[in-house]
């Protein structure tokens, strides 16, 4: 498993995981996508891997 996901794009996909977080409170009847989404979004981040970017070829990650 490559590391795909850069250190911009992990800050950008934590503030959207808090910010759905968040909605998942504030919109009751969404609250199980928004926390399923908010946790997609934090382990993306914390693994540095995102399936979709590996599908689609993008990588924003540093190149060594």
């Amino acid at each position: 498993m490559v590391k795909n996901v850069g250190p911009k794009d992990k800050k950008i996909r934590l503030f959207l995981a808090f910010l759905f977080f968040v909605l998942s409170f504030l919109i009751p009847g969404l609250k199980v996508l928004f926390l399923i989404l908010a946790l997609v979004l934090v382990i993306t981040s914390i693994l540095g891997f995102c399936g979709l970017y590996a599908i689609f070829g993008i990588n924003t990650s540093k190149k060594s």
